[in-house]
């Protein structure tokens, strides 16, 4: 598998975690994108700081203001992010932003699940809905025919939470609304991948692994994989995508998971 180039790219929820992982693997590559956008709710708050600290060495990194429940926030971000790069569109759209509640199936709450399903699985639809105009920019001015993310793409963060075959870790976590969400989200890249075909965007699903995040620790046990492995892993199967991939669920290590 070769190197990701892109000539820009947004990551949602990129203040820590997986997300912040990916915008320093993308700012880290050999040919790193000419913008990399990192979406978080509070560019100026304590949580965004190691973020800050990036885009004081990186002019290419640009913090954009972004709470992905709020349509006004999207809305916001998409046209400051197309008044930056003036005309040439949007290569890549990376929804990462996500929330977990530990409830079991006996806990679960209307509050909770809606909370988690709004976070989890509608913003990546509104997300998607208003950038496209952007993905679409940028699959025009690609050379070439077929699906890569080079051209443009939209790749959702799922999880193995979210697959119906595989119940991963049922006994130590049901986290009922975040595998529902999930298991959605899924659904919702399949649906993508077959409505955008017809304007170049590829889509595809990718599980990040059981990653040393706060969220991937809350079950109370160490997870196995790194945010720099895992983060580097999926940007390295992104690189290797081409349009028989598009609407897949693929690992960090480009394994198909099974839906």
């Amino acid at each position: 598998m070769g190197e990701l180039r892109v000539r820009s790219a947004l990551v949602t929820g990129a203040n820590r975690g997986i997300g912040l992982g990916l915008v320093q693997h993308l700012l880290a590559l050999p040919n790193p994108p000419e913008w990399v956008f990192a979406g978080c709710r509070d560019p100026k708050g304590q949580r965004a700081q190691e973020l800050q600290k990036l885009s004081s060495k990186h002019p290419n990194l640009v913090i954009v203001p972004l709470e992905v429940t709020d349509p006004a926030s999207i809305k916001a971000a998409a046209d400051s992010v197309g008044e930056r790069l003036k005309g040439s569109g949007l290569n890549l759209l990376i929804n990462n932003a996500a929330i977990l509640k530990m409830n079991s199936l006996d806990t679960e709450t209307l509050k909770d699940m809606s909370q988690v399903y709004t976070t989890n699985s509608i913003a990546p639809l509104l997300l998607s809905q208003a950038f496209l105009p952007l993905l679409k920019k940028a699959a025009q001015g690609s050379p070439g025919s077929g699906l890569s993310c080079s051209k443009a793409a939209i790749a959702n963060v799922s999880s193995i939470g979210g697959s119906i075959t595989e119940m991963y870790m049922w006994e130590t976590a049901q986290c009922i609304a975040y595998r529902c969400s999930k298991a959605a989200l899924n659904m919702l890249t399949r649906c993508q991948s077959m409505g955008y075909r017809e304007h170049g965007i590829l889509c595809v699903a990718l599980h990040p692994g059981w990653v040393q995040t706060d969220m991937g620790s809350s079950a109370g046990h160490v997870p196995p994989v790194t945010v720099d492995a895992s983060a580097g892993g999926m940007l390295k199967v992104l690189s290797s995508l081409s349009e028989k991939d598009t609407g897949t669920f693929l690992d960090w290590e480009g394994n198909v998971v099974p839906w």
